[in-house]
């Protein structure tokens, strides 16, 4: 059977919208894959949305689409954006031990629905408890170099000082009209 990858981060409004349906729209196996979403930002010199004069409207636009998809009315973390560095190596520790998906949609799910700033480890440490993984375990997950982001893996983005370039992947050929008028 195929496989797809989700890469998301539990601070992503949008990739809560996405995780809520991914394993449903999709007829593949999906395998959940934490990325870092500040480190793409701060490697593609760019920020998120949610730091900008579109704000309102972008929370706006996801409490419509959440609404839309008859998920739970959102309710924002205090604060948002906020520091998720903890949160995504937890997830990353979750990912480790096989629980990807269970403590992503428990950490989406604490955030944007129960407005839990999931920078906090009390925060981590009751999702983790809410997926049975020990919250003792988990803190100390987190805490080792394996649970940290791997270095940079997308080809496009330039390395930075002190890390290798990263390997080039093949590119796939590019879809003419007629392909995606059929399909």
């Amino acid at each position: 059977m195929a496989r797809v990858t989700f890469f998301f981060d539990v601070g992503s409004p949008y990739a809560w919208l996405a995780a809520e349906r991914v394993d449903t729209i999709l007829p593949v196996t999906v395998g959940w894959q934490p990325v870092l979403l500040g480190g793409l930002f701060r490697a593609a010199g760019r920020g998120s949305w949610g730091v900008t004069a579109d704000r309102e409207a972008g929370m706006a636009e996801v409490s419509r689409r959440a609404r839309e998809r008859g998920l739970p009315a959102v309710r924002w973390p205090d604060p948002w954006p906020g520091d998720y560095l903890l949160a995504m190596r937890a997830t990353t520790y979750a990912a480790r031990l096989g629980r990807a998906r269970e403590f992503a949609l428990a950490a989406f799910r604490a955030a944007f629905t129960g407005g839990v700033d999931l920078g906090r480890p009390e925060s981590l440490t009751a999702v983790g408890r809410a997926v049975g993984i020990d919250p003792g375990e988990l803190e100390a997950g987190a805490a080792t170099t394996a649970s940290r982001m791997p270095p940079r893996t997308c080809a496009a983005c330039p390395p930075r000082a002190g890390r290798p370039a990263p390997r080039r992947r093949a590119t796939l050929p590019r879809l003419g009209r007629s392909w995606r008028r059929a399909h």
